[in-house]
């Protein structure tokens, strides 16, 4: 029946706000009597028309619309009209509404003022009615019973409007976190695509371009070296078919037929350089510790990528790999000497030690890469063992 209601005045809240005016108008008039007399005072309909029509504004200026519905109701308790809450209906009207608009303290002054210009009202001698201490507990109860109330149904709509915002607030943060997983893991599959395209494509331009070289001088050599092209580019596409089946999965495979690249791989990539005319020479320092599979992976791709970029970049043939083990580190350098001549720019840029930086921080460790003073170029990669 409420939420009927509730939805009758939602759809239509002029016709209702008119039927409820009109009642009140209706149930107050009707106490415009004569006590003694029991006859009506006809001037009060005119009052009554007053309280009821001042209430179209109580949303705008509650205020106001207590201190004269007050007025009038005590003016026709004054003329010898019953005190009760009949009456007083239009002034309890008038209080719900302010407790629901205004603050506590405009609230408490109001209430107080309602309560000063009725109380002589109560007080007011009637010899056929109630006693006037009985009134007066009366008038205190009518004039209590809105504020209460409207406090209640405004406390309730305080915590139902926290209760949306908080609701809200969370259904911005699941998605805020949702498009931080979806940016996140967009970053992640390019660098993995990025991993293995730019690398295979880059080997085999430098393998394409060596063959070239030695076509006309070294036919035979020139011939191994497309034979060995030809197998760069197998394995790119093996590579990138194994990346984009995994990307398809809609969920984790328990295990992988390739297991992931690592370290132990660092001799087919020094193999697959050299084919380029890239000669590479690997030192390590220490004891060789064994390292988790993610630090395993990200230490082989930042070398492949270090590598890479010197086949690409560098206007060099020899290339040097130092892996430096401690306790609970391994210190990743990947350098060249540098050449007179420095090869132009690819067209567009690269991401190749955006990459390497990020797989870094993603291991817990951090990438330095820059020109040295002696001349050449170098990464250098710190990995925490068990990352």
């Amino acid at each position: 029946m409420v939420t009927r209601l509730r939805q009758l005045t939602d759809r239509h809240p002029r016709p209702v706000e008119a039927a409820f005016l009109l009642l009140i108008y209706a149930a107050t008039s009707n106490q415009y009597r004569r006590t003694d007399t029991d006859t009506i005072w006809w001037p009060g309909f005119v009052l009554a028309a007053i309280a009821c029509t001042s209430l179209l504004v109580r949303r705008r200026r509650p205020g106001t619309v207590v201190v004269l519905t007050a007025l009038v109701t005590a003016v026709a308790g004054i003329q010898g009209s019953m005190f009760g809450p009949l009456l007083l209906l239009p002034v309890v009207v008038a209080l719900y509404e302010l407790t629901l608009r205004a603050s506590q303290r405009a609230v408490r002054i109001h209430s107080v003022l309602a309560v000063v210009i009725l109380l002589p009202t109560a007080l007011h001698p009637d010899p056929g009615g109630d006693p006037w201490a009985s009134r007066a507990v009366s008038l205190a109860f009518w004039v209590l019973l809105p504020v209460l109330y409207g406090s209640a149904v405004r406390a309730r709509r305080a915590y139902l409007d926290s209760v949306r915002t908080r609701a809200e607030d969370a259904e911005r943060t699941r998605y805020e976190e949702a498009q931080h997983r979806v940016t996140e893991e967009r970053v992640r599959i390019a660098r993995e695509l990025h991993d293995v395209v730019a690398h295979h494509m880059a080997l085999a331009n430098a393998q394409a371009g060596t063959a070239a070289h030695l076509f006309a001088t070294h036919p035979a050599q020139a011939g191994r070296i497309l034979t060995e092209l030809t197998g760069t580019t197998t394995a790119a596409l093996r590579e990138l078919e194994a990346t984009v089946g995994l990307l398809r999965q809609p969920e984790p495979a328990e295990e992988s037929l390739n297991p992931a690249p690592g370290l132990d791989r660092l001799p087919d990539l020094v193999a697959a350089f050299a084919a380029a005319a890239l000669h590479i020479t690997i030192t390590v320092d220490g004891p060789v510790q064994p390292l988790s599979a993610g630090a395993d992976l990200t230490a082989f791709r930042i070398v492949q990528e270090a590598l890479t970029n010197v086949a690409k970049h560098a206007a060099v043939n020899t290339a040097h790999v130092n892996l430096a083990y401690s306790d609970e580190q391994l210190t990743i350098t990947v350098s060249d000497d540098g050449g007179p001549v420095t090869p132009p720019r690819a067209p567009g840029g690269g991401f190749g030690l955006i990459g390497m930086r990020e797989r870094a921080q993603s291991a817990g460790g951090r990438l330095r890469a820059g020109h040295r003073p002696e001349g050449g170029f170098a990464v250098t990669a710190e990995l925490p063992i068990s990352a």
